[in-house]
């Protein structure tokens, strides 16, 4: 997939870690071992985002419950390449991705201080199905599931 000078791609643990590292939002971002061990034995999809050539952004995901539900675990996009569609992008990339793997539907996890990510999740078709409450309401974990054609 391809737009303008931008390319969306299969990548690497080794390259999602590289651009976790300099994403604000990520407090304490995973290392590869985390990666690998989420990952391992499950089919799964690290999707790479790239702007002339440069790393701009990621999504990984897997099949986390074992049914007909893609989970879409990490993602996020260096802040100079947002606004750009990236996101979107990523975002069809691994719906195509879960679709040709015989998966009918996304499902995600986000925190409600996490607002842009949910602002994009309800306006690319997520619904809301469960909320998880912590004591901070920011903390609060939002579950959200999208229903593919």
């Amino acid at each position: 997939m391809s737009l303008n000078k931008t390319t969306i791609r299969e990548g690497s643990i080794e390259e999602v870690v590289k651009i976790s590292n300099q994403i604000p939002e990520f407090e304490s971002p995973h290392a590869n071992e985390v990666y690998q061990e989420r990952l391992q034995s499950k089919k799964h999809l690290i999707a790479i985002a790239e702007v002339e050539g440069k790393l701009a952004g990621f999504k990984v995901g897997y099949d986390k419950f074992g049914n007909t539900s893609f989970y879409t675990w990490m993602g996020g996009v260096l802040p100079k390449f947002r606004k750009m569609g990236l996101a979107k992008a990523l975002a069809d990339f691994q719906e195509q991705f879960a679709l040709e793997e015989g998966f009918d539907s996304i499902v995600l996890k986000t925190r409600n201080r996490h607002k842009n990510m949910l602002h994009f999740a309800i306006s690319s078709g997520f619904e809301i199905m469960d909320v998880e409450l912590r004591s901070e309401s920011a903390e609060n974990r939002i579950l959200l599931k999208k229903q593919l054609k």
